[in-house]
């Protein structure tokens, strides 16, 4: 699985979208477009994206800006897996290897 497909499946569960995301391109708006995305679910979709991802996000790391579209977000999470080595230890990518 690609990490925009990843992404995407990872954000219709954390903010409860019901398939929405199938719409969605890397220019789709996030953050002031989609109403589920308020600050309490960046932080459940910050935990996901580091377990299923594989990936640690500092705090001091966290900006706006990461969540301002759907590429942006998929641009960050690969730019944390090349940073952590590479490592991809999502259960949804297990299955691919």
């Amino acid at each position: 699985m690609h990490t925009q497909e990843e992404v995407l499946q990872i954000l219709d569960e954390v903010l409860g979208l019901k398939g929405r995301t199938a719409s969605f391109t890397r220019d789709t708006a996030l953050h002031g477009s989609l109403i589920e995305l308020d600050s309490m679910a960046v932080v459940s979709l910050m935990a996901v994206l580091e377990e299923r991802c594989g990936i640690t996000i500092e705090d001091s790391e966290i900006d706006a800006s990461i969540f301002s579209s759907v590429g942006s977000l998929v641009a960050y999470v690969e730019g944390k897996r090349r940073a952590d080595g590479g490592q991809r230890s999502s259960a949804i990518d297990s299955e691919y290897r």
